[in-house]
């Protein structure tokens, strides 16, 4: 049955493309990763297709060895405000650590980022896996799942103090009286907290969105309740359409008990769409592209994700019967889960599932039609396990440019995706309200409650 409403889609740019061999193609360009017009054009191809917004992950660190694949990463505020400039509408979403950086610099560059696009700011809220991170940062060793997130959300608080220390109406601008702005108005977060001591309010005023966007990226139980605390957009991955189900469901009660509209937090799994004239053109695709993959790379990075040594997989044998224990992994624990689920499952050989994870490192991987490619989406949409998608292109622009050529009007004509942008701001894209100030609510009702 046809769920009412429509999709949001997003785009997840990477690079030269998702698929890690996509760099080898004839026709990729193995330096596009830090080249800015590369990525104005994607922003372009994104924008005409009038998707949500674009989004880019990041890491504070060399995500992999050289020989891989394309490593260069571009600081990816620096690289949305160069694309703000190249964009008038598409959302702009940035990756940053709550791990290794501190609130006050990070709420200003955000609230900096709203501003300068006009509110079409978010930010992907992540912990930081991986021991290489944490050797950047003084530190010898992973902090712990648990106190990562602890730490996180403190510092999304903390956040939101920032973003609040102004009221929308401080400037008064009175030349007459040379007075500029209303100190009353300014509300500094004086916080004191187990991870943060921050003073005083942000140097940049309330931005057009109140904040930016929040979104979260991880499907752990812990990483499920923050989830449910903060996200305004999850970025998930799943295999199955009862997995995806049941992540939805539950993300969607968790919101619920926080005293949240379920509604506000818009869930969108990954997809690495192949798209091809005809399934066994797409198929084609994927092959070639598979067969580019260097498996001496691949292996010590599923090594690192499973917690066990290079030595213990054989690449034309299945997962070793005896792996670590989840509750043993600080790592990425839920994309982990996904990946020996997927294995156990398929009874896939560890060539396979570097196959299935150099396209899409455990997001799921379709190739068809762009009709068949139209008909997965809008399944997962109405069967209540997505309320959009984050589109992963595993060739840029390429696959961008078919998805948005071909699959995105057949969503169009059957009144699945906007035709035309209705907003201006990200917030209004998702259909998501301009979150009042915490601190004139709390005066209003203060004051209210006085009157009474």
């Amino acid at each position: 049955m046809s769920r009412p409403g429509q999709l949001h889609l997003n785009a997840f740019l990477m690079g030269v493309g998702h698929h890690e061999a996509a760099w080898r193609l004839p026709e990729s360009d193995p330096h596009a990763e830090v080249d800015v017009e590369h990525f104005k054009n994607l922003a372009r191809i994104a924008e005409r297709g009038r998707l949500d917004s674009l989004f880019l992950a990041d890491g504070p660190v060399l995500w992999d060895q050289v020989g891989r694949r394309p490593s260069g990463v571009l600081e990816p505020t620096v690289l949305l405000t160069a694309l703000a400039g190249a964009t008038e509408r598409i959302g702009l979403i940035a990756t940053a650590s709550t791990t290794y950086n501190e609130p006050y610099n990070l709420a200003r560059r955000f609230a900096s980022l709203d501003v300068i696009s006009g509110g079409r700011a978010g930010w992907n809220i992540v912990t930081t896996a991986g021991l290489d991170a944490a050797r950047n940062f003084n530190l010898d060793h992973l902090p712990a799942h648990r106190e990562r997130y602890e730490r996180a959300a403190e510092f999304v608080d903390v956040s939101l103090k920032l973003w609040d220390s102004w009221d929308d109406d401080v400037v008064l601008a009175d030349k007459a009286s040379g007075v500029w702005g209303d100190q009353e108005k300014i509300y500094p977060p004086a916080h004191r907290g187990a991870h943060f001591r921050v003073a005083g309010a942000l140097n940049v005023p309330r931005s057009p969105q109140g904040h930016p966007l929040l979104v979260q990226a991880g499907s752990s139980e812990n990483g499920r309740n923050f989830a449910a605390r903060y996200a305004e957009a999850v970025f998930t991955a799943h295999q199955t359409l009862a997995d995806a189900q049941e992540f939805y469901d539950d993300l969607k009660r968790r919101a619920a008990e926080h005293g949240r509209d379920p509604d506000h937090i818009k869930i969108l799994p990954g997809i690495v769409p192949l798209i091809g004239a005809t399934e066994a053109e797409a198929r084609e695709l994927e092959a070639e592209l598979n067969r580019l993959i260097r498996p001496e790379f691949a292996l010590p990075v599923l090594a690192e994700l499973l917690g066990v040594d290079v030595a213990d997989l054989r690449l034309d044998e299945e997962l070793p019967a005896s792996l670590p224990a989840e509750e043993e992994i600080e790592g990425a624990k839920s994309r982990r889960t996904l990946v020996v689920n997927l294995g156990r499952r398929e009874r896939l050989t560890v060539r396979e599932i570097i196959a299935r994870m150099g396209g899409g490192r455990g997001h799921l991987t379709f190739a068809g039609t762009p009709a068949q490619v139209a008909d997965a989406i809008e399944s997962w949409y109405d069967n209540g396990a997505a309320d959009g998608f984050n589109i992963m292109p595993p060739v840029l622009p390429s696959s961008l440019e078919r998805f948005v050529d071909e699959v995105v009007p057949i969503l169009q004509e059957r009144g699945r995706f906007r035709t035309e942008y209705t907003g201006r701001t990200l917030r209004e894209h998702y259909g998501l309200p301009r979150p009042a100030n915490r601190n004139t609510a709390t005066t209003a009702a203060h004051a209210a409650a006085l009157r009474s």
